[in-house]
């Protein structure tokens, strides 16, 4: 007869705990051997300063990742607003200008000009063309004071 081989499972349990610790040894002296990232060997052992403001900026990085992965949807609805806004503001400011420039030129041509034979309609289209480089504006008389 031969003997069947039993395992005792106190023994298995034993045998995985040590296995558990010494791997636990292992990772936590991995994690040791690890270098600083760049920014702390820079600015917080080469220049010195204080471990109060590496705390501050751990934490603020913390939080940060925090909020990025919790609320993905309103970050990339802001940043949609900020990228809608940053593509329209030079066309708006375009069309600021020019109709700043319009109303400029309309108060020179009335203030300076004889218009009593042009309507308001022409006003708009001299100053819009002197705007635009013309020099028709040149052409109507001066208004003798």
């Amino acid at each position: 007869m031969s003997k069947k081989e039993t395992t005792n499972p106190k023994d298995f349990r034993n045998q995985n705990y040590e296995a558990k610790k010494m791997n636990t040894y292992e990772n936590a002296k991995k994690k040791k051997d690890k270098d600083l990232p760049w920014w702390v060997e820079l600015l917080f052992v080469q220049i010195g300063l204080p471990d109060k403001l590496l705390i501050k900026i751990l934490k603020a990085k913390k939080i940060s990742k925090e909020f990025i992965k919790n609320d993905k949807k309103s970050l990339i609805t802001f940043l949609f607003l900020i990228i809608t806004f940053a593509y329209f503001y030079p066309v708006i400011k375009h069309a600021k200008n020019k109709l700043d420039c319009q109303a400029i030129a309309k108060n020179y041509i009335i203030k300076n000009k004889n218009t009593k034979g042009i309507n308001k309609r022409e006003i708009k289209m001299l100053s819009t063309n002197f705007c635009y480089g013309g020099e028709e504006i040149y052409e109507i008389k001066n208004l003798k004071n």
